[in-house]
């Protein structure tokens, strides 16, 4: 807070939260200190064509307060560093009661002879429009980032081993489907050559009994392919 025999200022300095082609504004409040005499006061700036100040002028009650709302025009650059050299100045003082706003001239704050003017002199500061979020409570610093990396590994690894556990469990259930089909297949082929093999030596038996005429020997034969026949229809089961 600056502060005089007239009035106190708040704040100390103007600071506008900087954005890029975006206007930006903020405040001050005068506050008339003294208790019987009304107090005028004048806004001036050192680059005016880039603020606007409302109200840059008026008249302040005993014990009253008025807050002015500084706008600064939108900006194309910013400044190097984020540095600002405008400055403003705030003028004020006393004037007879029933004074108005309007009635405030810029010849009130001549310096002459028996007129108390005092002069206040706010300088003007840039801040991030963004700024960083703040370190959560109760991270100590240097030790955040690190704890956050030990973290992330920790869940790296952990999927990592569950990716893992379930591409082997997988490949032993492919290991043992294969292990399967493998063993049908080769019964299978086994049965199939064995029905081949009992078709030939049938087939065989016919041409024999074909020679022969006796009853003896067809009475074998049927028995031999019926028997035959018991055990193809056995091996197909079994596929």
């Amino acid at each position: 807070m600056t502060t005089g025999d007239l009035v106190n200022i708040h704040p100390t300095e103007l600071k506008f939260p900087f954005e890029l082609k975006k206007q930006s504004s903020c405040s001050m409040q005068l506050t008339n200190k003294t208790t019987t005499q009304c107090v005028a006061f004048k806004v001036k700036t050192t680059n005016p064509r880039k603020y606007c100040v409302r109200p840059n002028t008026g008249v302040v009650l005993p014990g009253d307060s008025c807050n002015v709302t500084v706008t600064m025009q939108a900006q194309k650059e910013a400044p190097l560093d984020m540095q600002c050299k405008d400055k403003f100045l705030v003028q004020t003082v006393v004037v007879s009661d029933g004074t108005t706003s309007k009635e405030v001239l810029s010849e009130m704050f001549d310096k002459e002879a028996g007129r108390v003017i005092e002069d206040f002199k706010l300088r003007v500061v840039y801040i991030p429009a963004n700024p960083p979020s703040p370190v959560p409570e109760g991270s100590e610093e240097g030790n955040s980032p690190m704890a956050s990396l030990n973290e992330i590994g920790s869940q790296t690894a952990s999927l990592f081993d569950d990716v893992s556990r379930t591409f082997e469990e997988t490949n032993e259930k492919s290991s043992e489907a294969w292990s399967m089909i493998s063993k049908l297949t080769e019964e299978k082929t086994f049965a199939t050559q064995q029905s081949q093999k009992l078709r030939l030596e049938l087939e065989m038996l016919r041409k024999e009994s074909s020679k022969k005429q006796s009853g003896g020997h067809s009475l074998v034969l049927m028995l031999l392919v019926g028997l035959l026949g018991c055990v193809i229809g056995y091996i197909l089961n079994r596929i």
